[in-house]
């Protein structure tokens, strides 16, 4: 009998031991996945900072998602209230400018063309996707790091992810060369089903629901030509322009030499009726806005101004560059 017991006794902890194993890495990636494999729809609310030089912006974020492929994703800059939505439905893609009746329609397979730091679809593919990722479990969290796919700016190579342990994401970092955050969204919170009404993701709808009062307005004068700090060696201004227009003032400047390019700033009006203006290129986040890139140009509104930089012989991040010095106050030539 005592044999009997002191069977029964190791079998069971054996079978302690290994039905009790450790729950690890690719416990996690596996159940993160089924998560966000079932969901048909989510709304995200959160914060997020994004770092150039020594300039930070931060928004408010709210993300809509309903099951396939619709997408909502408001971004309110906080320091003035100026909010751009991406829109996806079974139209197209569009970002959409509700202060100034404006949206730019896509022939993009966004958002699976690069990383998305605020979806989730996104954050599971990219730990998913590489097999090199790094895991780190804490008493209160997961941490993933892993690498990031942003073709338009090779300087974001990394990024660490952190979920609760009920698998919902906490803080998502999109990191330099040297390991610096150069992006931040912290959620706020995370309704696994919400109730969208049935033309939440229409492109009307989305435009009127958002139209807000902002501190900063578009104008109808260009004070004075605003000059990029940084050109490429042996380039120049060389002519510049100024045109009265109808409804506000162009400035187009020229610049010559080794690497040519043409700048022009325009200022901004808010359309009558909703202006949709089609679009080949992708989504670029630049600064305190989303713009428009192609393989030869670049497109944004900032501050009512709206710029078009285009160059033929210049790679899409020496175009990047350049915008990226275009400061909102005037500056010498």
């Amino acid at each position: 009998m005592k044999k009997i017991f002191l069977f029964l006794g190791l079998f069971f902890s054996i079978l302690f031991i290994t039905g009790c194993g450790k729950y690890g890495e690719k416990d996690v990636v596996k159940d993160f996945d089924k998560k966000v494999n079932k969901l048909k729809s989510y709304q995200i609310e959160g914060k997020l900072e994004i770092v150039n030089n020594d300039d930070v912006y931060n928004y408010d974020v709210v993300v809509s998602y309903k099951q396939k492929d619709y997408y909502k994703v408001s971004l309110k800059n906080i320091a003035n209230n100026h909010e751009q939505i991406i829109l996806k439905n079974k139209d197209g893609v569009y970002v959409l400018t509700p202060s100034l009746n404006k949206s730019f329609k896509f022939q993009s397979d966004w958002p699976y063309s690069n990383s998305q730091i605020y979806l989730l679809e996104s954050l599971r593919d990219d730990i998913k996707n590489d097999d090199k990722r790094e895991f780190v479990a804490n008493k209160n969290n997961y941490q993933f790091t892993t690498k990031v796919n942003y073709p338009n700016n090779r300087k974001l190579t990394s990024q660490k992810i952190i979920l609760d342990k009920e698998l919902k994401p906490e803080v998502v970092k999109v990191l330099n060369e040297e390991k610096v955050p150069q992006m931040t969204m912290t959620f706020k919170s995370i309704d696994y089903s919400p109730t969208f009404k049935d033309n939440f993701f229409n492109l009307d709808v989305a435009m009127n629901s958002s139209k807000i009062e902002e501190s900063t307005v578009p104008t109808t004068k260009l004070e004075e030509a605003i000059y990029p700090l940084v050109t490429p060696t042996g380039t120049k201004l060389v002519s510049e322009e100024k045109i009265e227009m109808t409804n506000g003032q162009r400035v187009i400047m020229t610049f010559e030499g080794e690497k040519p390019f043409l700048l022009v700033e325009e200022t901004a009006n808010i359309e009558d009726e909703l202006t949709i203006v089609p679009t080949y290129g992708d989504i670029y986040r630049l600064m305190d806005t989303l713009g428009v890139m192609t393989d030869n140009s670049l497109t944004w509104t900032s501050a009512g101004i709206e710029y078009y930089l285009v160059s033929d012989v210049m790679g899409r991040e020496e175009l990047v560059e350049i915008a990226q010095s275009i400061n909102v106050l005037p500056t010498m030539k």
